[in-house]
């Protein structure tokens, strides 16, 4: 069990049969989710490292301070998810749905989120470095703060809202400007 700081008391944990439900797969995890629309998962806290949740329907989960580093979330539905603090170091988030997701301090590093849709998604002080973003749709996404070293932003999808600066852009790898 994980504290979130001094001064908060709340405790980080996941709820173990939501968590039990997802590792037996996104098959097990989705028609799950069906009988239980309104119903929001709580995986806070949770070590999924290099799990396997290709399709898997997360969107709306508490996934705060989870361990999804090196997992396979390719194609995943993570719409309004609550990230924040994750570690998803070298996950495969290419082709998921991260609208309005919030991904604030969250460890991308190295993650690939090729495709990825991050429309309105907040990535504050997010570790964004040699994360690669190639065709990504980023519409009014938040980088403020954002460490956006060596990421590869080719064919990216941006706007007047998408807040990152030209420092930030000019931190990412030479060639491949949005």
């Amino acid at each position: 069990m994980r504290r979130r700081g001094p001064s908060q008391e709340e405790d980080i944990m996941a709820n173990q049969e939501q968590l039990d439900l997802l590792k037996q797969g996104s098959d097990v995890w989705n028609t799950w989710r069906k009988q239980h629309p309104s119903l929001r998962p709580d995986l806070s806290g949770a070590n999924l490292t290099r799990a396997y949740l290709k399709y898997a329907h997360l969107g709306g989960a508490n996934l705060r301070e989870a361990d999804l580093s090196g997992a396979t979330l390719s194609q995943a539905r993570l719409e309004r998810a609550d990230l924040t603090r994750a570690n998803l170091r070298g996950a495969d988030l290419s082709g998921a749905q991260l609208t309005e997701a919030d991904l604030k301090e969250t460890d991308l590093s190295g993650a690939n989120l090729s495709s990825a849709s991050l429309g309105g998604a907040s990535l504050v002080r997010a570790n964004l470095s040699r994360t690669q973003f190639t065709g990504a749709y980023l519409y009014g996404t938040d980088f403020s703060g954002a460490d956006l070293s060596g990421a590869d932003l080719s064919h990216t999808k941006l706007n007047q809202e998408t807040r990152i600066t030209q420092e930030q852009i000019g931190q990412a790898k030479p060639g491949t400007h949005a």
